[in-house]
C-alpha cells in the first residue's frame, strides 16, 4: 500500500464515480480502477459495489474512507510541521544567558521570539557564570548562550560579540558617596567588595580585579558569591560595594544605588553558538537575541 493508494481511494469515496475521481487525480480511469482492486486484493474484502453509472462504498469501504482520510491528514500534518522545522518557524531551542544579559536581554529577546516563532520550543536558563555557559554548550545542555567572551577561543565554538557594557558602581544607600553620581573606582579602594566567585569560575571576577589594579589599589576584603542578583542584594546588606555592567541597573533593589564611574572599564557580551550547528531554529534564535541586544545597546 502506497500514499496513492490512499489518496485514490479517497477521491473514489467522495466522487463516487471512476471517471470523475480519474480526472480529479490526473490519471487514466483503468490505472484508477486498478489501484483499487490492489487494495481489494491486499486487504480481502471488497472496498466498492461497482455499477455502470456510480460507486457505493462496501462497509468496509466506509471504514478504510476513515483511515485513510486519517492517515492523509497525519502526512500533511507531518509535512507543514517540516516544513516549519526547515525554516527555523519550529524545534526546540535550548538557550543560557549570564547574569547581565538576564535582567535586560533575556525579557526582552524571550517576548520577541514568542511573537516571531510561536511554534518554538524555548529553554531559558538565566543568572548562570561564563565558564558553566560555555562547558553547557560545548556538553550539548544549551544550544546557543550569551556570555563574556574571555578565553573562548575554541574551533568547536563561534563566538560573536553583541554589545560593550561599561561598568558602573553598586554602594549602599547610606554610603558617603550615594549621593554623587559620579566617582573615582580609586575613591572606593578603602571599601570591602563583593564580587563574582574567583578561580576561573567567572570571568567578572577577574574584570573587577583588573579594573580596581588600573585605579592603583587590590580590593580587600572580598566576599565572594554566585549570582549577581545576589551581589547586588549583599550590597543592600551593606557587606561591600561592588562592580557591574550597566544593564544590572535594570535589577532595581531597596537599599543600593547605582553610581558611574569615571572613565569606565568595560566588558564585552557575546552570544556562542556550537561551530557547524546549522539546526534552522537555532539560527532564526540566535538572530533575535543579536538584533533585540543591539537595539538595547542603541546600535
Amino acid at each position: 500500500m502506497e500514499l496513492r493508494h490512499l489518496r485514490s481511494f479517497v477521491a473514489l469515496a467522495e466522487e463516487r464515480h471512476f471517471g470523475r475521481a480519474a480526472d480529479r487525480l490526473h490519471i487514466a480511469q483503468p490505472a484508477l480502477s486498478q489501484q483499487i482492486k490492489q487494495l481489494e486484493r491486499e486487504f480481502g474484502v471488497d472496498l466498492v459495489t461497482r455499477t455502470t453509472r456510480r460507486v457505493e462504498l462496501t462497509e468496509a469501504g466506509h471504514r478504510f474512507a476513515e483511515h485513510a482520510r486519517t492517515v492523509l491528514g497525519s502526512v500533511s500534518r507531518a509535512s507543514a510541521d517540516m516544513s516549519l522545522v526547515a525554516s527555523g518557524q519550529a524545534g526546540r531551542v535550548s538557550a543560557g544567558f549570564i547574569g547581565t544579559a538576564t535582567y535586560d536581554l533575556l525579557p526582552a529577546a524571550a517576548r520577541q521570539i514568542r511573537r516571531q516563532l510561536p511554534g518554538v520550543r524555548l529553554e531559558l536558563h538565566g543568572e548562570l557564570l561564563s565558564p558553566a555557559l560555555l562547558t553547557g554548550l560545548i556538553d550539548g545542555t544549551y544550544d546557543l548562550v550569551v556570555l563574556r567572551p574571555d578565553g573562548v577561543a575554541r574551533p568547536d565554538v563561534t563566538v560573536e560579540v553583541l554589545r560593550t557594557e561599561r561598568l558602573v558602581a553598586v554602594l549602599p544607600d547610606r554610603h558617603p558617596l550615594a549621593r554623587r553620581e559620579r566617582i573615582s573606582l580609586a575613591e572606593l579602594s578603602a571599601e570591602p567588595f563583593v564580587m563574582h566567585f574567583s578561580g576561573h569560575r567567572s570571568s567578572m571576577h577577574e574584570h573587577v580585579l583588573a579594573a580596581c589594579a588600573a585605579a592603583g589599589f587590590r580590593p580587600e576584603p572580598i566576599t565572594e558569591v554566585g549570582e549577581t542578583a545576589t551581589l547586588v542584594v549583599f550590597v543592600a546588606a551593606g557587606l561591600g560595594v561592588a562592580l557591574v555592567p550597566e544593564p544590572v541597573r535594570s535589577l532595581t533593589l531597596d537599599g543600593v544605588v547605582y553610581a558611574e564611574l569615571a572613565d569606565p572599564p568595560t566588558v564585552d557580551l557575546a552570544i556562542a553558538t556550537r561551530a557547524g550547528d546549522t539546526a534552522p531554529a537555532i539560527r532564526q534564535v540566535a538572530e533575535i537575541v543579536t538584533a533585540m541586544s543591539r537595539r538595547r545597546a542603541g546600535d
